[in-house]
């Protein structure tokens, strides 16, 4: 067979994960991004799609006391043993990484369910992840995820944390988007939510919102529309929310925007962000950030990025991604080769006026009222604004127009005034 094609997305969705290193309180904690990617078999169709952010948590025996190990997987990463599988065994996702630890994720199902089953293999052995370990052995943990069986042709949706323990580790899953043995190739519309979004989904929202209503017994679910309350109208100019980013107790990216989404694939819809529903959550790095924005069932993840200029560093809007599950258009959308919002590091990004960004054929996000700082914020404030053209022509046009025409008539003026002179002196009197 064929190996299995892998597709991934830069950056923020690579597919592999971007570590960044750090040592808190003699703990080994690594920070990263999220996971994204797609497995597909040699007819291009997607068997699995996974999407999610992971963290470690293992305690293990160190010389002197107990420690834990707090970590991501890291950059440099093996795929081997990766495939759709075949007639008898479903899709494999399988990593090695570090010093003989290995990860992996084994889907089978039945004829109405699928799930995965994790084994994970860590070496204590291995400095980087267990510094001062007093035993070097190789340790076994296996475990469900998700944990409860999922209907076939549905995507498992997680946005909130879902932990998953087996001894000594524990895994947290977050903003999980997975399905494995996909309907021909695609990603389905119809979602199953772990218990703790089932918790969430009974808080009052500001928009129409899917509840699937599982029985457990016949592993059979069904999709019922709940009452919605008063949203702002598609045509109105969306509410401007303020939204802040934080790396431990320290704020690293700050925004204030009106956000909108128009999408015209499928079935037309244009969505505005409530403000009061939308959560804000991301990741910090000191040459790219991501701040993702959730509003009920969409999600819109913009990514930043440093690039050298001639005289100084600056910042831009690098790429943005669009997910949008339990609609008539549940599909993703991604741009990653944007170059907007460009400003000099350590400055904040302002633009007042209505921004369109172009995200994909039939997906388009409107920006208002903008201001963002995704590097360098001090003190959870805002530092000087770098302004956007759209501000300044304006108020640059009237004023450039108006100098103009000030010293062309300074000229005329002056002209004519030379013109008199001379003439009068070109007569004398007699």
């Amino acid at each position: 067979m064929d190996p299995p094609r892998l597709r991934f997305r830069p950056p923020f969705f690579t597919g592999c994960l971007l570590l960044l290193p750090l040592l808190l309180n003699g703990l080994v904690v690594f920070q990263t991004y999220a996971v994204d990617l797609e497995v597909k078999d040699v007819a291009n169709l997607s068997c699995l799609f996974a999407k999610w952010m992971v963290k470690f948590s293992i305690s293990y025996e160190g010389t002197d006391e107990s420690k834990t190990s707090t970590f991501m997987l890291p950059e440099d990463l093996s795929y081997i043993g990766t495939s759709c599988g075949n007639e008898t065994s479903g899709p494999v996702l399988s990593i090695e990484f570090g010093d003989g630890n290995s990860w992996s994720i084994h889907f089978t199902n039945t004829k109405d369910t699928y799930q995965g089953a994790i084994t994970f293999v860590y070496n204590t052995g291995d400095s980087v992840f267990f510094p001062d370990a007093k035993r070097k052995e190789r340790i076994t943990m296996v475990a469900n995820f998700p944990a409860n069986p999922v209907p076939l042709n549905t995507a498992f949706i997680c946005d909130t944390e879902d932990t998953v323990k087996s001894g000594d580790v524990t895994q947290t899953f977050q903003s999980v988007t997975l399905q494995a043995f996909l309907q021909d190739g695609r990603l389905s519309s119809q979602k199953t939510l772990c218990d703790n979004d089932m918790t969430a989904s009974t808080v009052p929202a500001a928009t129409k919102s899917i509840v699937l209503a599982t029985d457990t017994s016949t592993s059979e679910s069904n999709a019922t529309e709940t009452p919605s309350s008063p949203t702002i109208q598609p045509e109105e100019k969306p509410a401007s929310g303020s939204y802040t980013v934080k790396s431990g107790p320290v704020t690293c990216i700050l925004a204030n925007m009106g956000l909108q989404l128009n999408v015209t694939q499928q079935t037309p819809m244009i969505t505005n962000f409530n403000p009061n529903n939308t959560v804000a959550s991301g990741n910090c790095g000191k040459t790219t950030a991501v701040l993702r924005l959730s509003d009920g069932n969409t999600k819109i993840d913009f990514l930043f990025a440093v690039k050298n200029s001639t005289s100084s560093e600056k910042f831009y809007l690098k790429g943005v991604d669009i997910t949008v599950v339990d609609s008539p258009n549940a599909t993703s959308a991604s741009n990653h080769t944007l170059n907007n919002w460009e400003t000099t590091m350590g400055n904040s990004y302002l633009c007042r006026k209505e921004q369109s960004i172009l995200v994909s054929p039939g997906y388009k996000i409107n920006i208002f009222d903008l201001k963002i700082q995704p590097f360098e914020v001090e003190e959870g404030q805002f530092s000087a604004a770098g302004e956007c053209l759209q501000d300044d022509d304006p108020v640059l046009i009237p004023i450039v127009v108006g100098a103009a025409l000030a010293g062309l008539v300074v000229i005329i003026v002056i002209t004519y005034l030379i013109g008199r002179r001379k003439t009068y002196a070109g007569y004398q009197t007699l």
